[in-house]
């Protein structure tokens, strides 16, 4: 391993849009400052599935973030809603990942769609729309830009997410339409907010596997909380 261990990122997929309108790759430059911040070392993972168990034996640890891309139906309760994002090469390639990374016990963080990933494949369910599922009154699609705080969530004592940004209240930020609503018996639900829609979720059996569903990687000042969570994720590969 490297004086900073190695963490991948998994990246949004796009036929065309303002960049090319040639197929290309897309993620936010903030997954890999924050990642960089956290004493890691980024690396971009693309979708070469036949190249996947190198990538998987060089990196120490993954980031699955964000993204608008439409995930199996299998993983929903609520067909009759219409799916609200298209299809794209990302999420089948993401499953892949994300089993990998639950079989070799790598440390493994989803944040946002990466959370209803990471949940999904081990056998959580999710909604189409948090909206009308929940009937809530809270925008978690953010009123406010990404780096501002939208509503709280109550973190739950004795939960690995406890461990590293204390348990009760945190302010987050959010942008999501989609949530998970049940998960299996070997699944911690590690917060909710006030509204009871499952904000963070984790897996006790493994080494570091959270799934947080706001957007950490925008609050990187030293001390905050949110940063935090990469730092626990760096520190769980370097280990």
């Amino acid at each position: 391993m490297a004086d900073r261990p190695l963490i991948g990122i998994t990246l949004d997929y796009q036929e065309k849009g303002t960049f090319s309108q040639r197929p290309h790759y897309a993620v936010r430059t903030i997954y890999f400052a924050a990642v960089e911040a956290a004493g890691g070392l980024p690396i971009a993972i693309p979708h070469l599935a036949d190249r996947l168990p190198e990538y998987m034996k060089l990196i120490d640890g993954l980031v699955i973030p964000g993204g608008t891309h439409a995930s199996p139906e299998s993983w929903y309760v609520d067909l009759n809603e219409p799916a609200p994002y298209e299809e794209t090469p990302r999420a089948a390639f993401d499953i892949a990942v994300v089993e990998q990374a639950l079989k070799r016990d790598m440390p493994l963080l989803g944040i946002c769609a990466g959370m209803q990933e990471l949940a999904c494949v081990a056998g959580a369910k999710m909604t189409r729309n948090v909206h009308k599922h929940h009937k809530t009154e809270i925008n978690h699609r953010q009123g406010t830009t990404a780096d501002q705080y939208a509503h709280e969530v109550v973190v739950e004592p004795g939960t690995r997410l406890a461990q590293i940004v204390g348990a009760g209240k945190i302010d987050v930020n959010t942008a999501h339409q989609e949530a998970v609503v049940s998960v299996p018996k070997d699944m911690t639900i590690s917060a909710r907010s006030p509204d009871g829609v499952i904000e963070a979720i984790e897996l006790p059996k493994h080494r570091f596997a959270l799934g947080v569903q706001w957007h950490p990687e925008f609050f990187l000042q030293a001390g905050n909380p949110h940063r935090k969570v990469f730092e626990a994720l760096v520190a769980a590969a370097r280990s």
